[in-house]
């Protein structure tokens, strides 16, 4: 394995259970049983719901807009005061009637007794009428329903409808009586009946008698316009609404129908009822749905291709097992049927033999079994091949193994740190001593065993040649399969598992390295193995050293 993968492997190790799912995903309470499909409309409508806060400001709007025209409505009756003041008697009533027609309103005016002494509506042409609802068409009572329902959303205050009094008189109008008593203009809102605003302002003025004029005005055109932008507010928000719909259903379209093909998937290869599932690996997707497929599809297959191991590694073991274990029953079942001790000693050092290659046999294959699981664990650390193999040989020398008629190892030694990489040190000289044995094993006696460690450019190269008769090219990938049979002329049967290249290959490749079988550079007869490693990579590149 690489670094990569071990070091977070080891951190989490260390971490409590439970902790990992907790810091890497903390999943929303509210939103764990709805879909995706649902997020994503939910999360798109309330968008649009945002948008129609638009209506709000449209209540707002009407508000500035009633506000604006009752100030005008002030304003128009100080100048009606000041204009009638400064009129003949004579002229007054048409002054009145002119104010009223200009200004689309209705003028009244009560004496000091509260009686009604003047109406522009009797002198003069009426400048509004208040219209029957129900003697309109059904497009304006849907207008009017809305109106009562958006105001009813908004919150906008109530007011109350228009009636015209019975009996004409300042005391059937508060405003008037307000407006008398304070001194002051009274203002007043109300509904018309096809729900128009009907704004009234009362005010003083000062004549031959005091007098209150009262004016009331019926609003229409603040009613069309604040409807005309509510229609055209509606139509934007309908417009987004759908819009925001489609797209939602098309994003969740993209995002959960592959989502869903990957998790159908996931669940027949998790059920095993078909051995060749197919995960989806959407290339045409550049997205991190794509990202997941890919990596799906090739975890499946990584793990496909482990239990084909796992099962050919199971089968093999089985036929290797098998001849020892058959060799030892056939000579312990010999031992009651030979007469001599001298038969009998050769079935016991037939049956000791066995039993020391099941040893061996068993031992490379706990060894190889268990070889990358541990390297998944383990924490890698700066390691200095060159140091390493010269420790290696070093210890070959002490322990008498370069005996007469061996062959002889050289090794060129590189400077000191130009070949470290990032490793298990363990496992990289059992990777490298496997490799240096099976050399020696097809090296013919006095042959020599040439080993080199070097650094080429990120990567450190460690190169184990021998004299043996060399590697077929078909062979050269045969060699690193689980229990090669291939071994050189008169070696003793069973001395070697057939492990070893294979264990060296686990471990070279749980360092992200490559180990390859090729000719001698040299030319000379004889077969090279290349050990690829990465280098370190906060030191300096070297190149070749001596």
């Amino acid at each position: 394995m690489a670094r990569a993968t071990a070091l977070p492997t080891m951190r989490d190790a260390k971490r409590p259970e439970g902790s990992i799912a907790e810091q890497e995903e903390s999943p929303l309470v509210w939103s764990s049983r709805w879909s995706l499909t649902t997020r994503i409309l939910a999360v798109n409508i309330l968008a649009v719901a945002m948008l129609a806060g638009g209506f709000y400001y449209l209540d707002t709007y009407r508000s500035r807009l009633v506000d604006t025209r009752i100030e005008v409505m002030k304003d128009q009756l100080a100048m009606l005061d000041a204009a009638l003041e400064a009129a003949r008697p004579d002229q007054r009533q048409r002054l009145v009637d002119e104010f009223a027609a200009t200004t689309e309103s209705r003028l009244r005016f009560y004496d000091s007794s509260g009686k009604r002494s003047f109406d522009s509506f009797e002198t003069g042409p009426q400048t509004y009428t208040l219209r029957d609802p129900d003697l309109q068409a059904w497009q304006r009572d849907a207008a009017r329903a809305m109106d009562r329902g958006i105001d009813w959303i908004v919150g906008a205050p109530s007011y109350p409808d228009f009636l015209e009094p019975m009996v004409d008189t300042a005391a059937a109008w508060p405003e008037v009586v307000e407006a008398q008593r304070s001194g002051d203009v009274a203002i007043r809102f109300r509904y018309a009946p096809e729900r128009t605003p009907l704004l009234s302002a009362a005010r003083v003025v000062d004549l031959e008698t005091p007098q209150t004029v009262l004016m009331t005005l019926n609003a229409r055109d603040i009613t069309r316009t604040v409807r005309a932008e509510r229609f055209r507010l509606a139509i934007v928000v309908s417009v987004v609404l759908m819009t925001s719909v489609l797209l939602s259903l098309f994003l969740a379209r993209t995002i959960v129908r592959p989502l869903r093909r990957l998790a159908r998937a996931a669940v027949r290869v998790r059920l095993g009822r078909a051995r060749e599932v197919v995960v989806p690996r959407l290339p045409s997707r550049r997205d991190e749905i794509g990202t997941l497929a890919r990596a799906l599809s090739d975890m499946t297959q990584a793990l496909r291709e482990r239990i084909d191991a796992g099962e050919h590694f199971a089968a093999d073991v089985t036929h290797e097992l098998k001849n020892p274990i058959a060799s030892v029953r056939s000579a312990i079942e010999g031992l009651g049927r030979v007469q001599t001790d001298e038969q009998r000693a050769q079935l016991l050092a037939i049956a000791d033999e066995d039993v020391r290659r099941l040893d061996r046999l068993v031992s490379d294959i706990s060894e190889a079994s268990r070889v990358d699981a541990q390297l998944s664990r383990t924490l890698f650390e700066p390691v200095d091949v060159g140091m390493m193999i010269e420790s290696m040989l070093a210890g070959r020398a002490a322990r008498a193994e370069q005996r007469s008629g061996q062959p002889r190892i050289a090794f060129a030694r590189p400077r000191k740190d130009t070949t470290t990489v990032m490793g298990d040190g363990h496992r990289l000289e059992r990777a490298i001593d496997n490799v240096i044995d099976n050399a020696i094993s097809f090296s013919p006696e006095d042959g020599l065993v040439c080993i080199a460690a070097t650094r080429l450019g990120d990567e450190v190269h460690i190169r184990i040649d021998d004299d043996g008769p060399g590697i077929d090219p078909d062979q050269r990938d045969a060699i690193f399969r689980r229990f090669h049979s291939e071994r050189p002329a008169g070696e003793a049967f069973g001395r070697h598992s057939g492990l070893g290249l294979a264990i060296a290959r686990t471990i070279i490749e749980g360092h992200a390295g490559t180990i390859a079988a090729r000719d001698r550079e040299d030319g000379k007869r004889g077969a090279s193995l290349l050990i690829t490693l990465p280098a370190r990579p906060d030191r300096e590149n070297h190149t070749e050293t001596g």
